[in-house]
This record gives C-alpha cells, sequence and structure tokens, in this order.
C-alpha cells in the first residue's frame, strides 16, 4: 500500500488533532474538581428557573434582535451562490479588434488558458479577438451589499441594536 506525498501533511494534521483533543479530554476530567450540588444537577435553560408556567411571556427586545440576526446572518445564504457563481465566470469578455485599431498590422491576442495569461503575436487580416474586463462584473453583489448596509443603518437608527 503505498501513501500519496501529498496527503500526507493532511493526514498528519488529522492525527495530531485528534492526539490534542483527545489529551484535553482526559486531562480536563482527570484534573477537573466534582463537587455535586442541587444547583449543578439542574437543567440550564438560559439562565432562567426551569420550573415555571409555561405561558411566559418575554420581552419584545428579544424579538427584534432575533429577527435582526436573522436577517443579516440569511444575507449570507444570499451571497455565498453569488461569490461563487461569479467565481466561476470567466475574468474577461470576448471583444474584436479591426486593424485599423492596432497600430501595427499584427495584433496582440491574449488568451487565457486555466488563469495563466499568455501573449501570441498573429498576422491580422482584418479582425481578431482580444480581452477585456466585463465592468458590470460584481455589480450584483454591490447592490446586494449597498441594500444591506442600508438597512443595517435604518436598524441602527431605529434603535433596534439598543438594549433599554
Amino acid at each position: 500500500m503505498l501513501i500519496d506525498v501529498s496527503v500526507l501533511p493532511i493526514f498528519l494534521l488529522t492525527v495530531l488533532l485528534a492526539g490534542l483533543v483527545v489529551t484535553l479530554l482526559v486531562l480536563g476530567n482527570v484534573f477537573s474538581p466534582r463537587r455535586k450540588t442541587p444547583v449543578k444537577s439542574m437543567p440550564y435553560e438560559s439562565g432562567m428557573d426551569p420550573v415555571h408556567d409555561t405561558r411566559r411571556r418575554f420581552d419584545v427586545r428579544f424579538y427584534l434582535v432575533a429577527i435582526a440576526f436573522l436577517v443579516f446572518d440569511v444575507e449570507l445564504l444570499f451571497l455565498y451562490p453569488w461569490a461563487i457563481s461569479v467565481r466561476g465566470l470567466p475574468r474577461s469578455a470576448p471583444v474584436t479588434v479591426t486593424a485599423a485599431e492596432t497600430a501595427t498590422d499584427e495584433a496582440a491576442v491574449v488568451s487565457q488558458t486555466g488563469g495563466d495569461v499568455t501573449k501570441t503575436t498573429e498576422s491580422n487580416d482584418g479582425a481578431s479577438p482580444t480581452w477585456v474586463r466585463p465592468p458590470y462584473l460584481a455589480s450584483g453583489g454591490l447592490v446586494f451589499g449597498v441594500l444591506l448596509v442600508l438597512g443595517y443603518v435604518y436598524d441602527w437608527r431605529r434603535g433596534v441594536f439598543q438594549w433599554r
């Protein structure tokens, strides 16, 4: 059985992390104090006494903070797929350049292959493709980010983030 050398650092990191986790758990279990009290055996319910009426009222501030958190957290669900799709798009768009637009009869053709930009020279008999960067590539994310910042500023000015 042969092990690929490129996988060896990942394997070693995984083994070291697993060893560290086991070591820290054993050390914590061996050296931690053990004092049983009635308070420690009670279930923890967000700092509130677990024995009360089930129809207990919560302050509206909790709901406002929860909704603001969800709004600004769910934006990642929209932003992440957009970023992945933009990453898959080509970084430039083809445009034709005529011989009259170039300084000489030979036009430089820039081709992208695997992220490497190579420049070749060919005879130009009228038009040859060249590559330019599209200006609208990040416009969707920019509009989304501006709307998100506007929503954040609106919430801030309304006092949603202040605990009164």
